[in-house]
Protein backbone atom coordinates (compact mmCIF):
# COMPACT_ATOMS: atom_id res chain seq x y z
CA UNK A 1 0.00 0.00 0.00
CA UNK A 2 1.60 3.19 -0.83
CA UNK A 3 -0.14 5.39 1.04
CA UNK A 4 0.88 3.72 3.83
CA UNK A 5 4.61 3.63 2.81
CA UNK A 6 4.37 7.97 3.02
CA UNK A 7 2.60 8.11 6.06
CA UNK A 8 5.44 5.93 7.29
CA UNK A 9 8.06 7.68 5.56
CA UNK A 10 7.26 11.04 5.70
CA UNK A 11 6.46 12.96 9.39
CA UNK A 12 3.34 14.80 7.85
CA UNK A 13 1.57 15.52 4.78
CA UNK A 14 0.30 19.00 4.21
CA UNK A 15 -2.90 19.81 2.23
CA UNK A 16 -1.06 23.08 1.22
CA UNK A 17 2.01 21.28 -0.32
CA UNK A 18 0.48 18.66 -2.09
CA UNK A 19 -3.08 18.79 -2.47
CA UNK A 20 -3.35 15.64 -4.45
CA UNK A 21 -1.02 13.60 -2.43
CA UNK A 22 -3.24 14.69 0.53
CA UNK A 23 -6.60 13.81 -0.40
CA UNK A 24 -5.35 10.77 -1.87
CA UNK A 25 -4.15 9.54 1.28
CA UNK A 26 -7.17 10.77 2.91
CA UNK A 27 -9.20 8.30 0.91
CA UNK A 28 -7.25 5.11 1.48
CA UNK A 29 -6.91 6.09 5.16
CA UNK A 30 -9.57 2.92 5.63
CA UNK A 31 -7.92 0.39 4.04
CA UNK A 32 -5.22 0.49 7.04
CA UNK A 33 -6.89 2.56 9.62
CA UNK A 34 -7.28 -0.77 11.72
CA UNK A 35 -3.86 -1.67 11.28
CA UNK A 36 -2.66 1.91 12.47
CA UNK A 37 -4.49 1.73 15.21
CA UNK A 38 -4.94 -1.82 16.66
CA UNK A 39 -1.98 -3.57 15.89
CA UNK A 40 0.79 -0.26 15.84
CA UNK A 41 -1.29 1.61 18.46
CA UNK A 42 -0.79 4.89 16.55
CA UNK A 43 -2.83 7.89 16.64
CA UNK A 44 -4.19 9.38 13.13
CA UNK A 45 -4.83 13.29 12.74
CA UNK A 46 -6.92 14.29 10.07
CA UNK A 47 -7.91 17.63 9.57
CA UNK A 48 -8.14 20.55 7.02
CA UNK A 49 -4.27 21.60 7.06
CA UNK A 50 -2.73 18.24 6.97
CA UNK A 51 -2.70 14.30 8.11
CA UNK A 52 0.04 12.76 10.57
CA UNK A 53 0.57 9.58 11.91
CA UNK A 54 2.45 10.35 15.23
CA UNK A 55 4.62 7.45 15.12
CA UNK A 56 6.21 6.31 18.49
CA UNK A 57 9.11 3.71 18.52
CA UNK A 58 8.62 0.47 20.47
CA UNK A 59 11.98 0.94 21.87
CA UNK A 60 14.10 4.20 22.21
CA UNK A 61 17.27 3.75 19.84
CA UNK A 62 20.04 5.97 19.40
CA UNK A 63 19.59 7.02 15.65
CA UNK A 64 16.38 8.19 16.34
CA UNK A 65 16.10 11.61 15.91
CA UNK A 66 16.57 14.99 14.08
CA UNK A 67 19.85 13.61 11.87
CA UNK A 68 20.69 16.86 11.06
CA UNK A 69 21.32 17.90 14.58
CA UNK A 70 24.41 17.35 16.17
CA UNK A 71 24.02 18.43 19.68
CA UNK A 72 21.20 19.07 22.22
CA UNK A 73 21.23 22.75 22.18
CA UNK A 74 19.51 22.64 18.89
CA UNK A 75 17.04 20.41 20.18
CA UNK A 76 16.31 23.22 23.02
CA UNK A 77 16.23 25.95 20.42
CA UNK A 78 13.81 24.23 18.32
CA UNK A 79 11.58 23.64 21.26
CA UNK A 80 11.97 27.45 22.15
CA UNK A 81 10.89 28.38 18.44
CA UNK A 82 7.63 26.48 18.64
CA UNK A 83 6.76 27.83 22.32
CA UNK A 84 7.84 31.51 19.95
CA UNK A 85 5.33 30.41 17.07
CA UNK A 86 2.29 29.90 19.68
CA UNK A 87 2.06 33.30 19.44
CA UNK A 88 1.70 33.14 15.69
CA UNK A 89 -1.74 32.66 13.12
CA UNK A 90 -1.64 31.13 10.13
CA UNK A 91 0.28 33.80 7.55
CA UNK A 92 1.41 35.93 10.31
CA UNK A 93 4.63 37.83 9.28
CA UNK A 94 8.18 38.12 11.46
CA UNK A 95 11.25 38.37 11.23
CA UNK A 96 14.67 36.68 12.26
CA UNK A 97 15.56 39.25 14.94
CA UNK A 98 12.45 38.38 16.66
CA UNK A 99 13.16 34.68 17.42
CA UNK A 100 16.75 35.38 18.19
CA UNK A 101 15.71 37.71 21.01
CA UNK A 102 12.73 35.26 22.52
CA UNK A 103 15.03 32.17 21.94
CA UNK A 104 18.26 34.02 23.72
CA UNK A 105 15.75 35.31 26.41
CA UNK A 106 13.82 31.96 27.34
CA UNK A 107 16.89 29.77 27.16
CA UNK A 108 17.53 28.32 30.36
CA UNK A 109 20.39 25.74 30.13
CA UNK A 110 23.96 26.48 31.88
CA UNK A 111 25.37 27.94 29.23
CA UNK A 112 24.02 31.41 27.97
CA UNK A 113 22.96 32.01 24.52
CA UNK A 114 25.48 34.72 22.99
CA UNK A 115 24.97 35.70 19.04
CA UNK A 116 28.41 36.51 18.79
CA UNK A 117 29.55 33.28 18.80
CA UNK A 118 29.52 31.57 15.60
CA UNK A 119 28.59 27.91 16.90
CA UNK A 120 25.93 29.72 18.51
CA UNK A 121 24.70 31.17 15.41
CA UNK A 122 25.60 27.98 13.66
CA UNK A 123 23.13 25.71 15.63
CA UNK A 124 20.46 28.64 15.22
CA UNK A 125 20.30 28.19 11.16
CA UNK A 126 20.08 24.57 11.42
CA UNK A 127 16.96 25.17 13.13
CA UNK A 128 15.53 27.59 10.73
CA UNK A 129 16.59 25.17 7.77
CA UNK A 130 14.63 22.15 9.55
CA UNK A 131 11.94 24.24 10.35
CA UNK A 132 11.45 25.92 6.36
CA UNK A 133 11.77 21.85 5.27
CA UNK A 134 9.34 20.62 7.73
CA UNK A 135 6.92 23.36 6.97
CA UNK A 136 5.91 25.18 10.37
CA UNK A 137 7.62 28.24 9.30
CA UNK A 138 8.38 29.91 5.39
CA UNK A 139 11.05 31.89 4.31
CA UNK A 140 9.37 35.34 2.67
CA UNK A 141 12.41 37.13 2.14
CA UNK A 142 16.04 36.90 2.85
CA UNK A 143 18.39 33.92 3.71
CA UNK A 144 19.05 32.50 7.27
CA UNK A 145 22.43 31.20 6.19
CA UNK A 146 23.46 34.44 6.52
CA UNK A 147 23.28 34.64 9.98
CA UNK A 148 26.12 32.09 10.37
CA UNK A 149 28.12 35.51 8.59
CA UNK A 150 27.02 38.32 11.30
CA UNK A 151 24.32 38.32 13.93
CA UNK A 152 22.56 41.27 12.49
CA UNK A 153 21.12 39.47 9.57
CA UNK A 154 17.57 39.68 8.44
CA UNK A 155 14.93 37.28 7.28
CA UNK A 156 11.01 38.03 6.73
CA UNK A 157 9.05 34.54 7.43
CA UNK A 158 5.74 33.66 7.84
CA UNK A 159 3.74 31.30 10.05
CA UNK A 160 2.45 27.88 8.28
CA UNK A 161 0.12 27.72 11.36
CA UNK A 162 1.49 23.96 11.29
CA UNK A 163 3.60 23.98 14.25
CA UNK A 164 0.48 23.52 16.80
CA UNK A 165 0.44 19.79 15.55
CA UNK A 166 4.33 19.32 15.21
CA UNK A 167 4.88 17.85 19.20
CA UNK A 168 2.36 15.32 20.05
CA UNK A 169 -0.09 15.29 22.85
CA UNK A 170 1.33 13.30 26.10
CA UNK A 171 -0.78 11.54 28.61
CA UNK A 172 1.06 13.28 31.49
CA UNK A 173 2.77 16.48 32.26
CA UNK A 174 5.99 16.14 31.09
CA UNK A 175 7.07 18.85 33.33
CA UNK A 176 7.64 16.09 35.59
CA UNK A 177 9.32 14.30 32.99
CA UNK A 178 13.32 13.61 34.00
CA UNK A 179 14.67 11.54 31.05
CA UNK A 180 13.65 9.72 28.08
CA UNK A 181 12.17 6.91 29.73
CA UNK A 182 9.46 8.31 31.61
CA UNK A 183 8.05 9.46 28.18
CA UNK A 184 8.47 6.11 26.66
CA UNK A 185 6.66 4.40 29.63
CA UNK A 186 4.19 7.50 30.37
CA UNK A 187 1.89 6.30 27.17
CA UNK A 188 1.12 3.20 28.44
CA UNK A 189 0.22 4.65 32.04
CA UNK A 190 -0.59 1.99 34.78
CA UNK A 191 -0.63 -0.74 32.16
CA UNK A 192 1.00 -4.06 32.34
CA UNK A 193 4.10 -3.35 29.62
CA UNK A 194 4.48 -7.12 29.07
CA UNK A 195 1.36 -8.22 28.36
CA UNK A 196 -2.06 -7.55 26.48
CA UNK A 197 -2.30 -4.07 23.77
CA UNK A 198 0.71 -2.82 25.08
CA UNK A 199 2.93 -5.55 24.26
CA UNK A 200 1.25 -5.96 21.13
CA UNK A 201 1.88 -2.36 19.93
CA UNK A 202 5.38 -2.10 21.05
CA UNK A 203 5.97 -5.17 19.41
CA UNK A 204 4.79 -4.12 15.97
CA UNK A 205 6.45 -0.65 16.39
CA UNK A 206 9.17 -3.12 16.49
CA UNK A 207 9.30 -4.70 13.56
CA UNK A 208 8.56 -1.40 11.73
CA UNK A 209 10.76 0.93 12.82
CA UNK A 210 13.49 -0.82 13.21
CA UNK A 211 16.54 -2.70 11.48
CA UNK A 212 16.63 -5.59 13.94
CA UNK A 213 14.41 -6.88 16.96
CA UNK A 214 17.13 -9.02 18.85
CA UNK A 215 16.16 -11.85 21.35
CA UNK A 216 17.25 -10.09 25.26
CA UNK A 217 17.17 -14.21 26.01
CA UNK A 218 14.57 -16.66 27.22
CA UNK A 219 12.33 -14.72 28.95
CA UNK A 220 12.15 -11.96 27.02
CA UNK A 221 8.14 -10.61 26.54
CA UNK A 222 8.69 -9.05 23.04
CA UNK A 223 10.54 -12.24 21.69
CA UNK A 224 8.32 -14.71 23.00
CA UNK A 225 5.76 -12.38 21.36
CA UNK A 226 7.28 -12.74 17.66
CA UNK A 227 7.85 -16.38 18.11
CA UNK A 228 4.28 -17.04 19.57
CA UNK A 229 2.51 -15.16 16.60
CA UNK A 230 4.74 -15.52 13.93
CA UNK A 231 1.94 -16.39 11.81
CA UNK A 232 -0.07 -13.32 12.54
CA UNK A 233 2.68 -10.87 12.11
CA UNK A 234 3.87 -12.07 9.00
CA UNK A 235 -0.01 -12.10 7.53
CA UNK A 236 0.41 -8.08 8.49
CA UNK A 237 3.63 -7.85 6.97
CA UNK A 238 2.83 -8.92 3.74
CA UNK A 239 -1.04 -7.38 3.77
CA UNK A 240 0.25 -3.88 4.75
CA UNK A 241 3.54 -3.60 3.46
CA UNK A 242 4.37 -6.04 1.27
CA UNK A 243 7.10 -7.33 3.57
CA UNK A 244 8.47 -10.82 4.50
CA UNK A 245 8.83 -11.28 8.12
CA UNK A 246 12.05 -13.35 8.99
CA UNK A 247 12.20 -15.14 12.34
CA UNK A 248 15.58 -16.68 13.50
CA UNK A 249 16.96 -18.11 16.92
CA UNK A 250 18.39 -14.83 18.16
CA UNK A 251 16.47 -12.03 16.01
CA UNK A 252 13.98 -10.84 13.97
CA UNK A 253 13.94 -9.02 10.61
CA UNK A 254 11.51 -6.80 8.40
CA UNK A 255 12.73 -7.76 4.76
CA UNK A 256 11.37 -4.89 2.83
CA UNK A 257 10.38 -5.83 -1.01
CA UNK A 258 12.33 -4.58 -3.50
CA UNK A 259 10.10 -1.78 -4.99
CA UNK A 260 10.13 -0.08 -1.99
CA UNK A 261 11.76 3.17 -2.43
CA UNK A 262 12.40 4.49 1.57
CA UNK A 263 14.99 6.98 2.36
CA UNK A 264 16.83 5.11 4.76
CA UNK A 265 17.25 1.53 4.08
CA UNK A 266 19.82 -0.83 4.53
CA UNK A 267 21.19 -2.24 2.02
CA UNK A 268 21.18 1.02 -0.11
CA UNK A 269 22.82 2.66 -3.14
CA UNK A 270 25.46 4.39 -1.50
CA UNK A 271 29.12 3.41 -1.25
CA UNK A 272 28.94 3.62 2.84
CA UNK A 273 26.10 0.81 1.93
CA UNK A 274 28.28 -1.27 -0.54
CA UNK A 275 31.32 -0.92 2.61
CA UNK A 276 29.48 -2.14 5.79
CA UNK A 277 28.27 -5.13 2.86
CA UNK A 278 31.92 -5.75 2.42
CA UNK A 279 32.63 -5.56 6.08
CA UNK A 280 29.84 -8.41 6.79
CA UNK A 281 31.69 -10.82 4.30
CA UNK A 282 34.08 -10.64 5.77
CA UNK A 283 32.72 -11.68 9.20
CA UNK A 284 31.02 -14.53 7.57
CA UNK A 285 34.27 -15.75 6.37
CA UNK A 286 35.98 -15.25 9.55
CA UNK A 287 33.42 -16.97 11.36
CA UNK A 288 33.44 -19.90 9.20
CA UNK A 289 37.41 -19.94 9.19
CA UNK A 290 37.49 -19.84 12.56
CA UNK A 291 39.07 -17.07 13.18
CA UNK A 292 35.76 -15.39 14.59
CA UNK A 293 33.78 -17.29 17.26
CA UNK A 294 30.19 -16.16 17.92
CA UNK A 295 28.23 -16.69 22.32
CA UNK A 296 25.31 -18.75 22.21
CA UNK A 297 23.74 -15.99 21.26
CA UNK A 298 25.24 -15.31 17.78
CA UNK A 299 27.14 -12.33 19.26
CA UNK A 300 30.92 -11.56 18.63
CA UNK A 301 32.78 -9.57 20.74
CA UNK A 302 35.36 -8.06 19.56
CA UNK A 303 38.20 -4.99 20.33
CA UNK A 304 37.63 -1.41 18.30
CA UNK A 305 40.97 -2.23 17.16
CA UNK A 306 40.43 -5.77 16.02
CA UNK A 307 37.03 -4.28 14.00
CA UNK A 308 39.10 -1.20 13.02
CA UNK A 309 41.90 -3.63 11.16
CA UNK A 310 38.78 -5.69 9.59
CA UNK A 311 37.70 -2.33 8.07
CA UNK A 312 41.05 -1.52 6.89
CA UNK A 313 41.29 -5.39 5.24
CA UNK A 314 37.79 -4.83 3.46
CA UNK A 315 39.73 -1.14 2.27
CA UNK A 316 42.99 -2.89 0.72
CA UNK A 317 40.78 -5.95 -1.05
CA UNK A 318 37.90 -3.50 -2.47
CA UNK A 319 38.28 0.03 -2.44
CA UNK A 320 39.01 0.26 -6.25
CA UNK A 321 34.88 -0.13 -6.55
CA UNK A 322 34.30 2.77 -3.88
CA UNK A 323 33.12 6.09 -4.39
CA UNK A 324 36.14 8.65 -5.02
CA UNK A 325 35.02 10.32 -1.69
CA UNK A 326 35.77 7.02 0.28
CA UNK A 327 38.66 6.42 -1.77
CA UNK A 328 40.57 8.57 -0.65
CA UNK A 329 39.22 9.66 2.71
CA UNK A 330 41.16 9.17 5.83
CA UNK A 331 41.99 6.08 7.60
CA UNK A 332 40.36 6.94 11.41
CA UNK A 333 37.69 9.24 9.21
CA UNK A 334 36.69 6.05 7.32
CA UNK A 335 36.67 4.07 10.69
CA UNK A 336 34.19 6.69 12.45
CA UNK A 337 31.96 6.22 9.37
CA UNK A 338 31.71 2.61 8.90
CA UNK A 339 31.09 2.23 12.44
CA UNK A 340 28.91 4.77 13.08
CA UNK A 341 26.83 3.43 9.72
CA UNK A 342 26.39 -0.01 11.09
CA UNK A 343 25.65 1.28 14.50
CA UNK A 344 22.64 3.20 13.52
CA UNK A 345 21.34 -0.37 11.66
CA UNK A 346 21.73 -2.25 14.61
CA UNK A 347 24.80 -4.54 12.92
CA UNK A 348 27.00 -3.80 15.63
CA UNK A 349 26.64 -2.37 19.39
CA UNK A 350 29.70 0.15 20.70
CA UNK A 351 31.15 -0.37 24.45
CA UNK A 352 32.84 2.67 24.89
CA UNK A 353 34.08 1.51 28.82
CA UNK A 354 35.44 -1.72 27.58
CA UNK A 355 36.94 -0.47 24.05
CA UNK A 356 35.00 -3.37 22.39
CA UNK A 357 32.66 -3.62 19.65
CA UNK A 358 29.84 -6.18 19.46
CA UNK A 359 28.90 -7.69 16.13
CA UNK A 360 25.39 -8.58 15.96
CA UNK A 361 23.24 -11.27 13.85
CA UNK A 362 21.99 -9.06 11.57
CA UNK A 363 25.47 -8.59 10.20
CA UNK A 364 25.38 -12.10 8.83
CA UNK A 365 22.15 -12.07 7.42
CA UNK A 366 23.21 -9.29 4.97
CA UNK A 367 26.58 -9.63 3.04
CA UNK A 368 27.62 -8.46 -0.18
CA UNK A 369 31.16 -8.22 -2.10
CA UNK A 370 32.37 -7.44 -5.84
CA UNK A 371 32.16 -9.72 -8.40
CA UNK A 372 35.80 -11.69 -8.64
CA UNK A 373 35.89 -10.83 -12.04
CA UNK A 374 35.51 -7.47 -11.26
CA UNK A 375 38.63 -7.35 -8.77
CA UNK A 376 40.69 -9.55 -10.58
CA UNK A 377 40.47 -6.87 -14.35
CA UNK A 378 41.00 -4.00 -11.54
Amino acid sequence: MKELDILLEEFWIPKEKDKDLYYRIKDAIPRFKDFLEQKLGYKLIVNPYLIKLEKLPGKAESWMGIQDFDDKLEYAMLCLLLAFLEGKSAGEQFVLSEVTEFVQASFSGEEKLDWTLFRHRKSMVKVLRFATEIGIIRADDGDESKFMETAETEVLYDSTGLSRYFVRNFTGNIMNYTSWKDMESGEWLDLDRDRGRVRRNRVYRRLVMSPAVYSEGPEDPDYIYIRNQRGLLQKDMEEYLDSQLHVHKNGAFLVLDSSKNFKEVFPAQKSISDIALQVNALIVEQVKSGELTRREDDIIVISRVGFERRIEDVRVRQHTGWSKEYREMSPPRLYEEVIGYMKDFSMIEIREAEKEIRILPLCGKITGSYPKRFLSEE
